[in-house]
């Protein structure tokens, strides 16, 4: 009782975070069921507030690591600011007991696994590759889903696998016996009819879609394979707030929930991923609300699978100046590359922040960058410095552990970027180092 009423205390004087976080699961669970709602909202306030403290701090360290003699290009991690972000998808867990996985399709670098456990509940994998890595390296639940899965895949799929989930009806006749027997459950991905997604490209809800089974689709078949499904599944969000989330809900009740009320056998509904949890201005709240008030509906567990979030704003990629050419602006050379190091920056479109830049015009001098690739499309973005740049300059670009290193190619036999972490007692350590043996392995 002493430890709950110190935090409940510090919570009113507006340093409870730390607390927090050092207390047992039985602790924490005392703490929130003593607050009220608008404790509650302060706590998750704190939360937030020491986070976005913490991280802020961290950001010069990345500055002076990339000024000594790290070699360039590198990916750089920092476990610390990891955890920060597990704290938050704890803090949800807490609040709410719903399950959380990663998603190995964003971020798979199991160095960093030991970290992350602690705090999740397992991953989620795309196929047999990503399902054995998160069995024999994250060593927690394991739930697979994949569009369509091959025949010569699905005895190791089954067995790396806690979960399995099917894209079509069609598939869990041909497979679901299978996983049946060897004791593992069986979910069934269907699409929601709603997304606030505006990029075709990136839309699972949109017009033609082959990701998940429309409710038309649902209605004929279910109750010839309902004694089969543990699960429901959707996937709707794209590095979305939780206001998304509430309309894809709306859409899926409609949809759907008359089934989850029908059948007695199902277990958990699992929202996806695409959730920007760990993001500063994320409606935490509303999230809660939103999982809290589907678990009373239905009572069932929920289960969330972000990725993103796991890792955002907690890896950075450096690279080095080699070179500044001039064709009516000023363009700088570096040692990476947007097509074989950062592919998201073509492929979504974005514009990725360099540490101490600001955008053209901002600042005195403003440079192009660009990379080393024969590709004439190989540019990251227009900036401006408040210093002239030459070769050898370092530059720090931010959120890179996402969606990078497990996209990233060997074009043009340009070396992939190491891989360091920033360990918590803040030693900085090379964890994989790449050359001619990869880019050659990787052709024949």
């Amino acid at each position: 009782m002493h430890i709950k009423r110190k935090t409940i205390k510090a919570i009113g004087n507006g340093y409870s975070a730390h607390h927090y976080f050092r207390l047992s699961d039985k602790k924490r669970k005392e703490v929130l069921d003593k607050l009220d709602k608008k404790g509650l909202k302060k706590l998750t306030d704190l939360i937030k507030i020491s986070k976005q403290e913490i991280f802020k701090a961290h950001l010069k360290r990345f500055l002076e690591i990339a000024e000594g003699n790290i070699d360039t290009p590198v990916y750089l991690i920092d476990e610390t600011l990891i955890e920060e972000n597990m704290k938050v998808l704890r803090y949800v867990k807490d609040r709410t007991g719903c399950k959380i996985l990663h998603a190995l399709k964003a971020y798979a670098t199991f160095a960093t696994f030991p970290i992350m456990r602690k705090y999740l509940d397992g991953v989620c994998a795309s196929g047999l590759n990503e399902a054995r890595l998160g069995f024999e390296k994250f060593k927690k639940e394991v739930h697979t889903f994949g569009a369509a899965y091959k025949d010569v895949d699905m005895v190791d799929i089954i067995k790396y696998s806690d979960v399995v989930i099917f894209n079509s009806f069609y598939q869990l006749e041909k497979f679901g016996k299978s996983v049946k027997e060897r004791g593992k459950e069986i979910g069934i991905r269907v699409n929601p009819g709603y997304s606030d997604i505006k990029v075709e490209m990136y839309n699972p809800c949109a017009a033609y879609s082959r990701l998940g089974v429309v409710c038309e689709v649902f209605e004929k078949y279910y109750n010839r394979f309902s004694h089969l499904i543990d699960g429901l599944h959707f996937h709707a969000l794209c590095e979305q707030n939780a206001d998304s989330l509430e309309r894809v809900l709306n859409a899926f009740n409609e949809r759907f929930g008359p089934y989850i009320k029908k059948f007695k056998t199902l277990k958990w509904v699992n929202f996806g991923g695409g959730h920007h949890i760990t993001r500063d201005d994320y409606d935490i709240e509303l999230l809660i609300s939103l999982i809290n008030d589907f678990k009373s509906k239905y009572g069932i567990q929920v289960y969330l699978e972000p990725g993103e979030a796991s890792v955002l704003n907690a890896g950075v990629l450096i690279a080095t100046v080699l070179d500044i050419v001039e064709n009516k602006k000023k363009i700088a050379i570096i040692d990476a590359s947007a097509e074989a190091h950062m592919p998201d920056i073509l492929l979504m479109p974005y514009r990725p922040h360099i540490l101490t830049s600001g955008k053209p015009g901002e600042k005195r001098y403003e440079y192009r960058i660009g990379g080393p690739s024969c590709l004439a499309g190989d540019i990251i973005g227009d900036y401006s410095f408040n210093k002239l740049l030459k070769p050898g300059d370092r530059l720090v670009f931010k959120d890179m552990a996402l969606y990078t290193i497990v996209k990233n190619t060997t074009f043009n036999g340009i070396n992939l970027p190491d891989i360091a972490v920033i360990k918590k007692n803040n030693e900085v350590k090379v964890i994989k180092r790449f050359g001619y043996k990869d880019y050659m392995s990787r052709q024949s």
